[in-house]
């Protein structure tokens, strides 16, 4: 089976400035593992849209939306310390939204899907942009697909290091969407306790010390994240892919190799058989090209 790969050179053109952690290479590390894995003749590359503003503005304020984009028409700037944007953010934000919708669309047709896109979107909130983070890409995916005939239910897995607080935020009150994220804790966004569980007990959040080794780590995931998106049995299953929980990853604590995350991957197909897979964090190069390669040959 072929895995389409939603990607567009665009995204090389978000600016961070030299020596911001989430940069242009990140993609490149991925697209060149990629091409050259063995099986890249079963990946179906292809260009995605700019998501419309109307459609932002199913997870969105109409306010952040205008923000965001009046930021970035002023020229070089940052919308929180950690989030620098240059003229084209808003445009290639507006791609990168698309992307996942995209991606979407493949899923709800029959493929596996993996969007390799910037800027990511956990961290954004419905009327905050962060973390990196301009608009909340996965939550916008679970609007998008509760919109089309026969879906009816969305679970989203987080396997990010941070917590998705801004995925969080949005799909919360949400009965028809499951969110469950394994994450470092304490560490940022400082969001992401056991005791925050939505407004219809459909958040799982399972934080874990630094420093955790991969066999507790895919305990946890056996015992509690499995089970809890397995018995919500979503129509549509979306993997936040943020690979920074990787032993070599600079700006977090977890040990996880790139097998961890093609095992939960293989568990993830149990509960559907195609998966909306996107790109989130991951600071490590050659840890990026790797997981990407390891996890999406789970899909082909």
């Amino acid at each position: 089976m072929s895995v389409s790969v939603l990607y567009h050179s665009d995204f090389l053109n978000h600016d961070t400035g030299a020596g911001h952690p989430e940069c242009p290479d990140r993609l490149r590390s991925c697209i060149s593992a990629l091409e050259s894995c063995e099986f890249s003749d079963q990946l179906n590359w292809k260009d995605p849209r700019p998501a419309a503003e109307y459609e932002l503005e199913w997870v969105h304020t109409k306010e952040h939306i205008k923000h965001i984009k009046s930021i970035c028409d002023s020229g070089v700037g940052y919308i929180d310390p950690d989030t620098p944007v240059c003229p084209e953010s808003y445009n290639i934000a507006l791609k990168s939204a698309g992307a996942w919708l995209d991606g979407m669309d493949e899923v709800i047709g029959g493929s596996s899907a993996f969007v390799l896109s910037r800027p990511p979107g956990h961290h954004a909130e419905s009327d905050r942009a962060m973390g990196f983070c301009l608009f909340s890409n996965a939550a916008l995916a679970c609007a998008y697909a509760l919109k089309q005939d026969g879906i009816n239910k969305v679970g989203i897995f987080d396997w990010d290091v941070h917590h998705g607080n801004g995925t969080q935020n949005i799909v919360q009150s949400n009965p028809d969407i499951a969110y469950t994220s394994i994450h470092q804790f304490p560490f940022y966004p400082g969001t992401g306790s056991q005791l925050e569980k939505g407004d219809h007990c459909n958040v799982l959040n399972i934080p874990i010390p630094a420093d955790l080794e991969s066999e507790e780590y895919l305990q946890k995931f056996d015992a509690g994240v499995f089970p809890f998106l397995q018995n919500f049995n979503p129509n549509i299953l979306i993997i936040s892919a943020g690979f920074d929980a990787h032993r070599r990853d600079p700006l977090a604590g977890i040990n996880l190799e790139k097998e961890d995350y093609a095992y939960m991957a293989v568990q993830c197909l149990k509960i559907q058989s195609n998966i909306l897979l996107g790109l989130e964090g991951g600071y490590d190069l050659r840890a990026l090209g790797e997981c990407s390669v390891s996890v999406v040959n789970e899909l082909v």
